[in-house]
């Protein structure tokens, strides 16, 4: 379409008299002058005309091709009334949008992506198809010691903390991934061989065959002429708690689990992707010695966090190697980084803790901005804003060194997007949160049930997408506006526990023990 386009217009602008050179061709370099009262064709129709004919062109032309034209088509991409049309057309026009601030809005950007969001998404289904009797796989890192799954998923804390008791003071997140079939959870450390949950007898590896033989079973089905899904062979033997796509362009992805274990997938390599490396600091068998809750990245560093009260750095530049390790004094259940090397942790013990990761005392401050288990965080420069089992949520000012607004909430959050002037949220009940955030002041801007019935465990928020994912064992892919127009609903056989979004590209953790990629076909 784009080649059209191009086409059309310099056949346009050939027949005007001294508008390109000999052989009626108009060069792309070279910019055509404005057209004048005596000018024919397209660029003499009225401007509304022009940009009512640029409005049927896909957003990524008008940004992308136009420009290169003439200059007076690249004018399109500069009207903002354009591009508002644009998306109250995509969104349909008894929806707000955007739901923040309108001021300062990317509108371009917004409309490229609603675009390519619905393009690839509305429509997909999930299917399951039989196993593969060839599946083969391999659990043991080469040089670790064998090791059953059962045994690897029911070691307790190191220290002697109670897992239980802290999952149970979290409630929310745990019990809705766990609680819909305990006997299928492998990684339960109180689920004795042979117990009666729920009126279900559990054999002997029944919860890891269980949700093995789903791991291999599942088949997410795209459209055909959009996106393509990758589900990653198994590489922990225990559920997976936390993913992130690093890198920038949606080509590694990492993993954290409840084996203790980081991974990191090559997505650019065979259709079926591979372990590029199990994260393990010299000396031990295990990147951490306690479950793997929470993961974040900025550049290079990739930093995981961790039941066994440590925060550890990796170098991704240099193939995972590890680049430091950061004592917390609890339970780590979030982290996010702020700046490059300035490192936030939201930990079990009511703090948020600020780190600099090039420093070998490493604790900037800790914050005491709640009065329960901080359990999501988000940051930019100048602002941290977290949100609490205590069902606040902290904007804390860090240039001013004060907390400049708190909000109380009649659920509490666990998963959170920040960009721009707009914080979206998941709470423990299945509802999504919308915020502003201007000059330090935080106001709640409007609550969605967008169709989730349990804790909502991960949200990734743009200018023009919106995805959500739930312990009820769904993904949903919404446009962001109020309310949310989901586009499509994938179905999993057990509690979604996280996701991330990188240059189009989609990961998914469930309960099971695998990752699950989208990806634009190519």
């Amino acid at each position: 379409m784009m080649s059209d386009v191009t086409e059309r217009v310099e056949e346009t602008e050939g027949e005007q008299d001294g508008a390109g050179p000999p052989g009626g061709q108009t060069s792309l370099t070279q910019p055509s002058p404005s057209p004048t009262v005596q000018d024919s064709g397209l660029l003499s129709l009225p401007w509304e005309i022009v940009a009512q004919i640029a409005s049927h062109l896909p957003a990524q032309c008008v940004m992308t091709v136009l420009p290169k034209v003439c200059q007076a088509l690249g004018d399109v991409c500069k009207d903002s009334t354009a591009w508002q049309l644009r998306a109250r057309r995509l969104t349909g026009s008894r929806v707000v949008f955007p739901v923040g601030p309108r001021e300062g809005f990317d509108w371009p950007t917004a409309c490229m992506e609603m675009e390519n969001l619905t393009a690839c998404w509305a429509g997909v289904r999930c299917s399951v198809y039989p196993p593969d009797p060839e599946a083969r796989v391999e659990w043991r890192r080469e040089g670790d010691r064998e090791q059953r799954p059962e045994e690897a998923a029911s070691v307790m804390l190191e220290g002697g903390g109670n897992e239980r008791g802290i999952l149970d003071a979290i409630e929310g997140r745990e019990r809705a991934i766990d609680g819909a079939d305990p006997q299928e959870d492998p990684a339960d450390p109180h689920q004795d061989e042979g117990q009666e949950a729920g009126g279900v007898q559990i054999q002997e590896e029944s919860g890891f065959q269980a949700a093995l033989q789903r791991a291999l079973q599942r088949e997410c089905v795209p459209r055909p002429d959009s996106l393509e899904s990758v589900p990653l062979p198994p590489g922990h033997y225990a559920q997976i708690n936390s993913v992130l796509l690093v890198g920038g362009e949606g080509a590694v992805c990492a993993s954290g689990s409840r084996d203790w274990n980081v991974n990191l997938w090559d997505l650019r390599d065979a259709p079926g992707g591979r372990t590029v490396h199990r994260l393990v600091p010299h000396g031990l068998a295990t990147s951490h010695r306690g479950w793997v809750w929470c993961l974040a990245a900025r550049g290079p560093l990739l930093a995981s966090g961790s039941f066994d009260h440590t925060i550890r750095l990796w170098d991704l530049e240099a193939g995972g190697e590890e680049r430091g390790l950061i004592p917390a004094r609890a339970v780590v259940l979030c982290l996010a980084f702020s700046q490059p090397n300035l490192l936030l942790a939201g930990t079990f013990d009511k703090t948020v803790s600020v780190y600099d990761t090039r420093a070998s005392d490493p604790l900037v401050t800790s914050l005491q901005l709640h009065s329960k288990a901080v359990m999501c965080l988000a940051a930019d420069e100048q602002y941290i804003i977290s949100g609490s089992q205590d069902r606040t949520v902290a904007v804390y000012d860090r240039r001013a060194g004060k907390t400049l607004h708190k909000l109380r909430l009649r659920s509490y959050l666990l998963s959170m997007s920040y960009g721009g002037s707009e914080v979206w949220a998941g709470d423990n009940r299945g509802a999504i949160h919308a915020f502003s955030l201007q000059g330090g002041v935080l106001r709640a801007l409007s609550q969605f049930d967008v169709g989730h019935t349990a804790v909502v465990t991960g949200v990734h928020r743009s200018a023009g997408s919106l995805y959500t994912c739930s312990s009820d064992r769904t993904l949903k892919v919404h446009l962001p506006c109020a309310p949310p127009r989901t586009l499509c609903t994938l179905q999993h056989q057990e509690g979604v526990s996280g996701l991330s979004v990188e240059a189009g590209v989609l990961a998914v953790a469930s309960g099971e023990m695998s990752v699950e990629v989208w990806r634009v076909r190519t």
